[in-house]
């Protein structure tokens, strides 16, 4: 019916001779055709919106309101194509009614009600609401309306915000509807800010339809920006990043480029000052958000170059927020800025401060120049002011009598150029008289010709004047009166023109010298970044240690040498729990690593082999070799055995220390690094990412096929080592050409290649326990297998032979063969007999020359013979390497090998059983007892136990009994050890005191009588590589006899203090591993562990953390230790000041999470002051109470409970006053009322408690009086901000 209506009004509005009642009548007939559709659609979209609830909450598939989906968007055409219609004329002369507009636009505004209406099978229902609404804001004056309907909308329906945004943005470009932009931006700016932060679902409509809007038509937005501002200072941090992302869309989509206006460059400026005045913004949320629009802004290269060092130096400055979210979006922006730097590809500050030094030269060199050249000029106008007074005489005295014969002097020329220039050269001559008089004559003669044109009669003085003035000014010829002008001219055109040349190279070099300062400077700060961000790779959170691998891997693309550190440092998560960081590790490495490029395959794997090598020998070759080169230099190299502590057997990784005081340390944790990127070779070359080409290539370069250097050849066999890891196939079929190339006569030149040959082999060695269920014979190579024949010589041959390398490979050496030898104790016996006659021959050597009165100081003195220092030195690491790799071979291969014949044998008895005669199986009764215990698996665990038992009583009563070959060397380890003032080397101390170490893994009995004198040496050596060493060994006895060391453990805690950081360092990873392992009773001394959080040493400090941090995962266990580790370290004995207990505490309680534990923890402390001393008592309240988890003023107002007297109470009540106060003023000022008020209340509740339960009670302590009022007072004043709104 409408339709037909709709159909007939064209004819009918057209018809001029229509009768007033028949346009009453079509007009009624339309409205109530309207009125019944209108309301038709009401009808249907309420009925729509209820079965669309329903469906959802029974989880039901869409079946009612179909019908109408499909015919909505015909109705809604049929609607617009009727108000395309002149509909006026209906009307007459009169204004259409607004409710019939509201009636056809209310419809639509329904429509958009459905929180569905934004999904993409519904686009052309809103095309067709939005030309509706389009066609009525045109036609029917329908702006005001839409305006506060649209504003109502987008108040309470957060979904119409995109949909309004798009229609909106149609409306202005097509419409021609620009002023409703305006309209609408205006009324959200008059908002007030106080309402709107109560209105959680009106802030995020506006702020998404502010947002959507800059995206479409940021150019609009721009005029109306203003409008906005307000909202920028109020307290909703949605409609702030609603503005600042506003802001960031006009100024990448329309403050663009280097072609912009005055007034552009500096609203562009302005709003760029806003957005980063918000990157401080006192929300997380906002300046988490500014960072993400700068990292867009650099992205489109919006942002000028006069803005980068500032919104750089802000990034960086926001990697210290407390806020992960903001450290993890500044860590992109800065990858953006690298990314998008217009600077250079290459980054290093070293590389571009010579270059910037060189240009400053050149500069400063130009200017020199330039202003040594420059002479001063003096216009013609300045000429004429100096002789205008000697001029001005000249020309009076014509007035005056003359003599005779000077007036016929001087003749008028024919013409005026030829009268004039013989002027000028009077002039030039200084004959003003003259220059004058012929003036004068000249008038007269050329009167009315320029230059001579001017009055005659009256001031005659000013005319003359006049014209010499124009005459002088007008031509300057050059000194040579003779010259004609046009040469002159033609000489100063060519001397400007080099001066013009010399000020553009000048501008040029200036540019010049403004680019490499700033992109030195930005160098600068992203270098700064690094050492902040390296620091972030252990953070909780995940995103951010992501970001943080990603960031580095871009640093390093750019050439920056500092990224190598924290490649280097990302290196260990590759054993991350989160699959996400050992993902992101890996790709990293590939990135970097594994994407070489090159035409062939020969080419690609070159430069993989190139960047892998130059890693590993950078990395673990380069920094190890440069460090012993200084130490070799001045003091000899200390080994120090690292522990990785086991439960049931002990595992030694060994790595270089040096003792020179002068060096820190860094060397501990690069074991770790090693091992992680081996790993990473071997999952790399799991999935095959390596190819062969690769392998091939290390081949050659390690057999020398290839030309390479020394350090390229141990590369390469370390990288083999890595790759056999996942492949063991890779050294198994070259293991002769690695024997007979690595182990060669040669060996002695390169003691590190053959130790890096032994680790190689050392990967064909199967797993020390094999798996489950597994009881294949494991891969031994026999006793007379020619690599155990190198061995044997090469240890041997270099044992007389001073080389700081040599004991590194021989332990490797040693350990290789308990790892592949059959009867490996044999071939070390022999190597041990061989070595020592060497020793015992230069022993006898040394008695042959004992006559000589003079005593080398290489040698060590006994009482009538003497032997070489390093000789010695070889001779007791050899022994102690033995020794312990002999307790390993027990401990771990001949165990399960036992266990593994054990096995095989009841396997063979129980199949023999099952293939018996059923006459056996009947005769049960006489096994079963037997069949009892095996049923309950008594004999599995009885043979264990006497397995183990065994292999004790083996190390306890043969491996250091007379008969046993190590008997013979105890003696000397215990006299060096014993004796440190007669054998004072630093190096063969170290060794002795290893050795004694590992000599007390073998016999519980050999070690609880030593053990005095091992922390006798622990305590008093004043070596401490010697500490190190005793430190180390202590932790792996904790372990193997943890009942003998448990008397010993606080002088264990002690070495945590040691003077020396190397030693604390070593001391505070020991006792890391002990307690999270439980192999040392945790009690009040780990109150050092606490102090270690203070240490000046980052490194130390960085073992303290995480040993907090893997505690903190055990369930309570820094809770119920925090109340002896503030008692201890509130102690003034115990030398911790205040601050530095501030920060110990502050750090200690961010692992205290629940409140319950708050509140408990706070009793606990309150039991404890009661019993403490009076005066250091409140130091240590007051230190508890300012801490950031014991700070509400609940708990301190129990903390004040624990105070002994009434004084103690005042001072300390005016002292929370005091503090509160600040709360107070900090909650007022962050309009966060509530808060304060509940806070005021509570506080004056407690205090007026304790004032009656202390104070008033005692009236004779005055002072307590007084400091309570006092407190009073000051909180009073406080909460005048509060009174209002009590």
């Amino acid at each position: 019916m409408v339709s037909h209506h709709s159909n007939e009004l064209p004819a009918i509005l057209g018809d001029s001779g229509l009768s007033r009642a028949d346009r009453t009548a079509h007009l009624n007939a339309l409205k109530m055709n309207c009125y019944l559709l209108t309301g038709l659609v009401d009808a249907f979209e309420m009925e729509t919106c209820k079965s669309g609830l329903l469906e959802i909450k029974k989880n039901r598939t869409k079946t009612s309101g179909s019908l109408w989906e499909e015919e909505r968007e015909p109705l809604l055409r049929l609607l617009t194509q009727l108000l395309q219609l002149d509909l006026h004329k209906l009307w007459g002369g009169s204004v259409m009614e607004e409710e019939f507009v509201s009636l056809m636009t209310g419809s639509c505004y329904r429509i958009l009600e459905n929180s569905s209406i934004g999904l993409q099978k519904y686009r052309a229902t809103r095309e067709a609401v939005t030309h509706l609404l389009a066609t009525a804001l045109v036609h029917y004056d329908h702006m005001f309306s839409a305006t506060l309907k649209i504003t109502q909308m987008l108040q309470h329906f957060e979904h119409v915000a995109p949909v309004f945004a798009r229609a909106v943005s149609l409306w202005a470009t097509e419409y021609g509807l620009k002023s409703l932009v305006g309209e609408l931006l205006r009324e959200i700016g008059q908002k007030c800010p106080q309402d709107l932060t109560r209105d959680a679902s009106g802030i995020k409509g506006y702020a998404a339809f502010i947002t959507e809007l800059a995206e479409q038509i940021p150019a609009l937005v721009l005029s109306n920006m203003s409008v906005l501002l307000r909202h920028l200072d109020g307290e909703s941090y949605v409609m702030r990043n609603a503005v600042l992302v506003a802001m960031a869309e006009v100024l990448v989509q329309v403050l663009n480029g280097d072609q912009l206006e005055e007034a552009a460059r500096g609203t562009r400026d302005q709003f760029l000052n806003m957005l980063q005045a918000h990157v401080c913004d006192i929300n997380g949320f906002v300046r988490s958000r500014v960072l993400q629009l700068f990292t867009r802004i650099v992205q489109c290269k919006a942002l000028p170059l006069t803005q980068f060092q500032s919104v750089v130096s802000l990034a960086v400055g926001r990697l210290r927020d407390k806020s992960v979210v903001v450290a993890k979006n500044a860590i992109q922006l800065l990858a953006a800025f690298l990314s998008n730097n217009p600077f250079s590809s290459k980054l290093s500050c070293t590389d571009l401060a010579e270059p910037l030094k060189k240009e400053v030269q050149k500069l400063q060199e130009m200017r020199d120049r330039d202003r040594s050249t420059a002479a001063p000029v003096i216009t013609p106008e300045e000429e004429w002011e100096a002789m205008l007074p000697e001029v001005r005489a000249a020309t009076q005295e014509l007035f005056q009598p003359q003599q005779e014969g000077e007036e016929e002097m001087l003749e008028v020329e024919e013409t005026v150029e030829s009268t004039s220039e013989q002027i000028t050269r009077l002039l030039r001559k200084l004959n003003y008289k003259s220059a004058a008089r012929l003036t004068q004559k000249a008038l007269c003669r050329f009167q009315g010709k320029e230059p001579f044109s001017g009055p005659t009669e009256e001031n005659e003085e000013a005319t003359i004047l006049g014209v010499l003035k124009r005459l002088y000014t007008g031509s300057c010829p050059g000194e040579n009166s003779e010259d004609p002008p046009h040469g002159n001219s033609s000489c100063k055109t060519k001397e400007v023109v080099p001066e013009e040349q010399s000020q553009t190279e000048l501008v040029k070099q200036e540019m010049l010298v403004q680019y490499l300062q700033d992109a030195y400077n930005f160098s600068v700060k992203i270098t700064e970044a690094l050492s902040l961000i390296s620091k972030m790779m252990y953070e909780n959170c995940v995103s951010v240690v992501q970001e943080a691998i990603e960031f580095f891997v871009t640093v390093s693309q750019f050439g920056v040498p500092q990224a190598l550190v924290g490649i280097r440092r990302m290196l260990p998560l590759v054993w991350s729990r989160e699959p996400g960081i050992k993902e992101a590790v890996l790709n990293a490495y590939r990135r970097l690593y594994l994407s070489p490029s090159g035409d062939s395959e020969r080419a690609r794997a070159q430069g993989l082999v190139h960047s892998l090598s130059l890693i590993m020998v950078d990395a673990s070759l380069g920094t190890i070799q440069c460090l012993e080169e200084i130490v070799s230099t001045c003091l000899a190299c200390v080994r120090i055995v690292f522990v990785i502590l086991d439960v049931r057997y002990i595992k030694m990784v060994v790595i270089a220390v040096n003792v020179f005081a002068g060096l820190k340390s860094i060397l501990l944790p690069l074991p770790i690094c090693f091992i992680a990127f081996l790993f990473q070779i071997s999952e790399f070359v799991q999935k095959d990412e390596i190819k062969p080409a690769v392998i091939q290539l290390l081949w050659e370069r390690f057999t020398e096929k290839s030309q390479c250097s020394s350090l390229d050849r141990r590369a390469a066999v370390m990288l083999l080592g890595m790759m056999a890891r996942g492949k063991p196939e890779i050294i198994g079929s070259n293991l002769d050409v690695l024997v007979t190339v690595g182990l060669s006569e040669k060996v002695c030149e390169d003691y590190r290649l053959a130790q890096e040959v032994c680790n190689a082999i050392a990967k064909l060695a199967g797993k020390p326990k094999p798996a489950l269920g597994n009881n294949n014979t494991p891969f031994r190579l026999p006793q007379n297998h020619m690599l155990f024949d190198c061995l044997s010589k090469t240890v041997s041959k270099g044992f007389d032979q001073p080389s700081g390398h040599w004991i590194p490979f021989m332990e490797s050496a040693v350990m290789l063969i308990y790892q592949l030898a059959e009867g490996a104790e044999e071939i070390c016996a022999h190597i041990l007999q061989v070595c020592s006659q060497q020793a015992l021959e230069k022993l006898q050597e040394s008695d042959v020359q004992k006559a000589d009165p003079g005593v080398s100081p290489s040698r060590v003195s006994g009482d009538a013979s003497s032997l070489p220092t390093f000789l010695l030195t070889h001779l007791v690491s050899l022994v102690g390497q033995v020794a312990l790799q002999q307790v390993a071979h027990l401990e771990v291969s001949v165990s399960a090998e036992l266990q593994r014949r054990r096995i095989l044998r009841e396997e063979e008895k129980t199949k023999k059983r099952s293939d018996s005669s059923m006459r056996q199986k009947r005769l049960r009764s006489t096994g079963n007892e037997t069949t009892m215990e095996e049923e309950l698996g008594l004999v599995g665990a009885t043979a264990d136990d006497t397995e183990a038992e065994l292999i004790r009583n083996i190390c306890e009563k043969e491996l250091l009994d007379g008969k046993h070959l190590f008997s013979a060397f105890v003696p000397l380890v215990l006299k060096i050890c014993n004796n440190p003032g007669l054998y004072s080397d630093s190096a063969l101390s170290a060794a002795a005191a290893l050795t004694l170490g590992k000599l007390c893994m073998i016999s519980s009995e050999f070690c609880d009588s030593h053990l005095r004198l091992l922390f006798t040496m622990m305590e008093k050596s004043t070596l401490p590589g010697v500490r190190s060493n005793l430190i180390i060994a202590a932790g792996d006895l904790a372990i193997r006899f943890p009942n003998l060391v448990e008397p010993w453990t606080s002088h264990l805690y002690a070495r945590l203090r040691d003077p020396c950081p190397s030693v604390r360092q070593t001391a505070g990873l020991v006792m890391t591993h002990l307690i999270l392992k439980d192999m040392v009773k945790v009690k009040g001394q780990v109150s050092e562990m606490a102090a270690l959080l203070i240490d000046p040493e980052e490194a130390i400090m960085g073992v303290a953390q995480n040993f907090f941090s893997e505690l903190s995962n055990k369930g309570n266990a820094i809770y119920n230790l925090l109340p002896d580790i503030i008692s201890r370290l509130s102690d003034p004995d115990c030398g911790v000041e205040e601050e530095s207990f501030h920060i110990i505490m502050r750090h200690l309680f961010s692992y205290i999470t629940k409140d319950k534990q708050t509140e408990s923890l706070v009793e606990k402390l309150c039991q404890r002051f009661r019993t403490a001393r009076l005066f250091p008592c409140i130091s240590a309240k007051k230190s508890v109470c300012s801490t950031e988890k014991l700070g509400s003023p609940l708990q301190s107002c129990l903390l004040i409970q624990a105070f002994p007297c009434s004084a103690c109470v005042g001072c300390s009540v005016l002292t929370l006053c005091l503090e509160l106060c600040f709360l107070i003023q900090g909650l007022v000022s962050l309009h966060t009322w509530s808060f304060a008020l509940f806070c005021l209340q509570d506080v004056y509740a407690l205090l007026m408690v304790l004032i009656m339960e202390y104070v008033v009670q005692d009236p004779s302590c005055e002072p307590g009086i007084s400091f309570c009022f006092l407190g009073f007072g000051a909180i009073f004043v406080a909460s005048f901000p509060l009174l209002p709104r009590l």
